[in-house]
């Protein structure tokens, strides 16, 4: 296994082949292409090395290896580490090239593969792993968007409920109370909704605990019924 310190202006590439004259190869011509490649000669090693918290900008990854296959460790990078890869192997039947494929593979280069012609390709499959971590930023980002709306809502049902209070009354309570104590509201709701799942029994002792709780959280003194 090599590895060292990524320069900040280069792509940083995981090689793994279990050929080590492929290996160093590849691993030459890609240094000398600008990029910055770390090698090894196993998915065990590339997995030991992913262990320290190394990511790499791109794997390229031979199908099959002694022990564990190029597959078995792209199912890994996919699964775990979000890590982004391409396929680099001498065997291109349909079969293995549509497995690679639905494993997530952003392509998929047939050995031997002249430097020169792999370096396009792995500059493709860096954009459009860019892409795609786009995309998955836009639906973390759309994601903790709704779930913020859905406890403001749910911790104003909440409100509603223990305040005898109407909607827009017991919004207005979670939002002045979240400004008084210099708060965000979403903070304040999840609270809420934190302390009525924690206290959520069917029972009036339950129901009297719910209440005091959720006051505490609004600092607000309520007569418990």
């Amino acid at each position: 296994m090599t590895a060292g310190n990524t320069p900040a202006s280069k792509k940083h590439l995981l090689l793994v082949d279990d050929d080590r004259l492929v290996l160093a190869m590849i691993a030459s011509g890609l240094t000398e292409a600008g990029f910055y490649v770390t090698t090894a000669e196993s998915a065990e090693d590339a997995e030991a090395w992913l262990a320290g918290g190394e990511r790499p900008d791109l794997a390229i990854l031979d199908v099959r290896m002694r022990g564990r296959d190029g597959l078995q460790l792209a199912q890994r990078l996919r699964d775990f580490d979000h890590i982004p890869f391409m396929m680099l192997s001498a065997y291109s039947d349909p079969e293995t090239v549509k497995e690679a494929t639905l494993c997530g593979a952003l392509a998929y280069a047939v050995k031997p593969q002249d430097v020169t012609q792999l370096a396009p390709a792995i500059e493709a499959a860096l954009a459009r792993a860019n892409e795609l971590q786009d995309l998955r930023r836009t639906r973390q980002q759309l994601q903790k968007a709704l779930d913020v709306e859905r406890n403001i809502s749910v911790a104003t049902g909440i409100v509603m409920v223990q305040y005898h209070l109407r909607r827009a009354d017991a919004f207005a309570l979670l939002r002045d109370t979240a400004r008084k104590q210099r708060r965000k509201l979403a903070e304040m709701a999840e609270d809420v909704v934190r302390a009525r799942e924690t206290l959520s029994l069917e029972s009036h002792q339950r129901g009297l605990e719910t209440t005091a709780a959720v006051a505490q959280i609004l600092d607000s003194p309520i007569s418990l019924r």
